[in-house]
């Protein structure tokens, strides 16, 4: 395929052929080929697993530990990556080209104040600058990504940050030191819609007026369509399809990419969202033929014999694929539930409910009720207070008081430790399942002690039990004997909610249960989550992603600063919001119909 095709004429980044090893030879990425101009910006999207953040730190010269880059060409701004001597790549890293982290927590060191991890990327690639030099150029880089430059912000710690002013520092990390390429790994998977956006528009406008080149890693294609000039989209490994970033949205022909985009809730509309049956293999696991030919349903003898290579389908579009899809996509809308239907009796009714940590007031004068058999939906940006009123709901939290009442019984919101049948019928499935889950166990121990601990069962119902949870999460009997870590993201967040449903709760707490997770995993977990539901769960729904919320939700809870601002039935406050804060969030979330909306180049707030 002439690469040339789909590539600019003039490219900053320019990559070749690129391969990355197991060291037993197996390969984890191959025949990797991209091109990025200056002030482009490329999204790279796909599942977990699909080599996406191989790719990323192999562009910066770096293989993790039992991995090699094995072959290929990776050219910066005409300097050949691959050639350079240990001394000159390590000079290169900052220079050359820059790496955005997408945990600024661990990115950052928490003993150091923010000025001098700046000044010391300064000191370390630039030492002939004197003091007032690295001064101006620490100021310019913090008002370049929208912070303040004054010596009494620059003295604080990472902790004493906001996550979105903690991204920024990472952004502002790489352009002090003037790249030509940044690589941005998933930089605003935790970030709440509102400070997303802010971080989005500073990406934007670096690569614009300084002619950087960025390669966005991400498996948020609503936010990519916000960002990207073009996409590709990665499948075990390679390249399944390459085109501009309209006409990947409008007309894919990848069964992959299509399957993907019908994963992707909106939050214009509500979608009928379909998962992709399967998993993504590992390396060693990778058939002969086409990778995707397991989980496709358009699959031939041909598909399962021989690998698709990347060919044109047009100029600036190609797809590896023996049978592409040559249709517009088109996505159903869903049928959203009634204001009349959502309107039934509450299982659960908060009043006056307050929450202080020391002397910070976090919740102030809370109201609301959880229609029984509904799904409500718990918005609002970090530090809204969200978690700390959802936790609240099962006792765990301290400062807390307001009247609980739940199925007729009325107690104090911090009445103390909850009896046992109440903590029974009200569970909550935490963001981390990994932390959740206790890593020596079994999956059969882990579900089997939960129902033990309610019901006076023996081991041997008990792990019936288990099976048939697991089996009402879709998930196969055989898991009973991994333990957490042998499971995938999805899987350990399915198990999570298996070791809820074993409890025979009413009411199901999911605290950004979806955040972390592949679009078609979230789609999964969703769908799941509406079959509990129309078995006559009601569910709270803690969330900062309003696509999810239009694509779940009966009911939505807008929380600002710890104050319920807004609520209401979800279709109307997601169409004709009332409060400006629900408004801002809405026009800051990126949506998958219609015209793209661009990030904006504005002043940044």
């Amino acid at each position: 395929m002439p690469l040339s095709s789909i590539s600019p004429d003039h490219p900053l980044l320019d990559v070749r052929d690129l391969a990355v090893t197991l060291e037993s030879g197996i390969p984890i990425v191959s025949g990797i080929s991209l091109s990025v101009a200056a002030g482009e910006i490329i999204g790279l999207v796909g599942e977990s697993g699909s080599g996406k953040s191989t790719i990323a730190n192999a562009l910066i010269g770096y293989a993790r530990r039992g991995t090699a880059v094995a072959s290929g060409e990776v050219r910066i701004d005409g300097t050949d990556l691959r050639a350079l001597a240990p001394a000159a790549l390590r000079a290169a890293r900052g220079s050359l080209v820059a790496h955005v982290a997408q945990d600024p927590a661990t990115a950052l060191n928490p003993m150091k104040r923010i000025g001098a991890h700046l000044e010391e990327a300064l000191a370390v690639h630039e030492p002939t600058l004197d003091h007032a030099q690295r001064r101006a150029r620490v100021a310019l880089a913090a008002e370049a990504v929208g912070l303040e430059s004054g010596t009494e912000f620059l003295r604080r710690f990472p902790h004493q940050l906001s996550g979105g002013q903690q991204q920024r520092i990472l952004l502002a990390l790489a352009f002090v030191l003037k790249p030509r390429l940044i690589i941005l790994d998933e930089p605003t998977t935790a970030l709440d819609v509102t400070t997303q956006a802010q971080v989005l528009a500073v990406i934007r406008r670096l690569c614009r007026d300084h002619g950087i080149a960025a390669l966005y890693v991400s498996h948020d294609l609503a936010v990519v369509r916000a960002l990207a000039d073009r996409i590709i989209v990665l499948y075990a490994g390679t390249i399944a399809e390459t085109a501009r970033r309209e006409t990947l949205f409008h007309r894919p022909t990848h069964p992959y990419a299509r399957g993907l985009l019908a994963a992707i809730p909106d939050v214009a509309a509500r979608r009928v969202l379909q998962s992709i049956a399967g998993h993504a293999p590992a390396p060693a696991d990778r058939p002969a033929g086409c990778a995707f030919a397991p989980r496709c349903d358009r699959a031939t003898d041909l598909c399962r014999a021989t690998a698709p290579p990347l060919s044109l389908v047009e100029a600036d579009h190609a797809a590896a694929c023996h049978h592409p899809v040559d249709a517009p996509l088109r996505i159903d809308t869903a049928v959203t539930a009634d204001a009349a239907a959502a309107e039934s009796a509450p299982l659960l009714s908060v009043r006056n409910g307050e929450a202080h940590y020391g002397v910070r007031q976090i919740l102030r004068g809370i109201d609301f009720d959880l229609p029984r058999g509904r799904c409500t939906a718990l918005v609002g940006q970090s530090g809204s207070g969200k978690t700390t009123l959802a936790r609240a709901l099962v006792g765990l939290g301290e400062n807390i008081s307001g009247e609980l009442a739940f199925d007729g019984q009325t107690s104090a919101l911090d009445g103390g430790p909850r009896d046992r049948d109440q903590r029974r019928r009200i569970q909550y499935v935490f963001q981390n399942p990994y932390r959740a889950l206790n890593p020596r166990q079994t999956i059969r121990t882990i579900l089997r002690n939960a129902i033990r601990h309610f019901f006076p069962v023996s081991r041997l119902e008990a792990s019936r039990r288990a099976a048939a949870a697991l089996e009402r999460v879709a998930l196969p009997a055989a898991l009973l004997e991994r333990r957490p870590h042998d499971l995938s993201g999805g899987e350990r967040q399915r198990v999570a909610i298996a070791r809820a449903l074993v409890c025979e709760p009413d009411l199901l707490i999911c605290d950004e249960i979806t955040s972390a997770l592949d679009v078609s995993v979230q789609a999964a977990i969703l769908a799941l989550l509406q079959r509990l539901q129309a078995d006559g769960l009601t569910i709270l729904f803690v969330t900062h992603d309003l696509a999810v919320v239009r694509a779940i939700a009966d009911r939505v809870i807008v929380l600002r600063e710890g104050r319920i601002v807004e609520s209401g039935p979800a279709a109307r406050v997601l169409d004709t919001p009332e409060h400006r804060y629900t408004a801002k969030l809405l026009s800051d979330s990126p949506r998958m119909s219609g015209d793209a909306k661009p990030v904006p180049l504005l002043a940044i707030a």
